[in-house]
């Protein structure tokens, strides 16, 4: 079952809203696995309304052992990617923990992590996007009770769309 999950919530009557990067170390989307679920990431991607070339921006895919603080994801914001998906009921009741301090995005309190596994950290520039989509068998592994992060650090806020497709 495959699972997209962006940066705000699922736009309706108006588009995927932006996030705005700041100038200190900022997660835009993070995704709690399920206390037993294991979360296959095949595929993340970020890109930034930048109009000017200047210095690029870190930005990181990581698992993390402690939360940021975030605006919590609702049931809708995790969209069923397929069919096994569409089929499989609410992802939030069985595969993805939802909160302010689980899944969701726009932190504003980055927490204190004592453990992490970096898998993909990339330089993109203000102008530019970035799209990874991992190699079969090769997939970062989210493990249970843990958490994904796109976290980012500019030099002068832009703003930003990021996501992640993950497989259950």
């Amino acid at each position: 079952m495959l699972y997209l999950i962006p940066n705000g919530p699922s736009p309706t009557t108006a588009a995927q809203v932006v996030v705005t990067t700041g100038t200190a170390i900022k997660t835009l989307l993070q995704i709690k696995a399920g206390a037993t679920s294991v979360l296959k990431i095949v595929e993340w991607g970020i890109s930034f309304d930048g109009f000017a070339a200047a210095a690029p921006i870190r930005v990181e895919l990581l698992e993390t052992d402690v939360a940021a603080t975030v605006t919590a994801h609702v049931a809708a914001g995790v969209v069923k990617y397929d069919a096994g998906s569409l089929m499989a009921g609410n992802p939030t009741t069985d595969h993805f923990d939802i909160g302010t301090t689980a899944t969701g995005y726009t932190a504003t309190a980055e927490g204190t992590i004592t453990t992490s596994r970096m898998f993909d950290p990339q330089l993109i520039a203000p102008t530019n996007q970035y799209v990874k989509q991992f190699p079969l068998g090769r997939e970062p592994i989210i493990q249970a009770g843990l958490f994904a992060r796109i976290r980012v650090t500019a030099a002068v806020a832009v703003n930003a769309y990021a996501y992640i497709i993950c497989e259950i």
